[in-house]
């Protein structure tokens, strides 16, 4: 792994979790103002969503390190955190790398 490679994986990370956060409090946003839904299913809808978008975070963002750099990567893609678009800026060779880890053609 290149050292430009940790540099831009550490600089993107605030700026995935942003990213994701905006979309998914959008979907909470959707599910507290659900028509058709009573004000007790609205919450428990959004309380079950946010849990699993709590979950994601922790699994993608805590405790990641230089040696677990790849693995991060490709939960991140798996999860939506990390876009293909995003790859451009990281190695020819982490690319083909992740591509083949993360099972998915990049």
């Amino acid at each position: 792994m290149q050292e430009s490679d940790w540099k831009v994986f550490r600089a993107m990370t605030p700026e995935l979790r942003e990213r994701y956060l905006r979309e998914k409090n959008e979907e909470l946003r959707g599910l507290l103002e659900e028509v058709g839904k009573t004000p007790t299913e609205r919450f428990w809808n959004a309380a079950e969503k946010s849990e699993e978008v709590a979950k994601t975070l922790r699994r993608c963002l805590d405790g990641h390190s230089r040696s677990k750099m790849q693995g991060f990567m490709a939960q991140r893609l798996q999860d939506g955190l990390l876009r293909r678009a995003d790859l451009d800026k990281f190695s020819a060779d982490l690319r083909e790398r992740l591509s083949v880890w993360a099972d998915c053609p990049l």
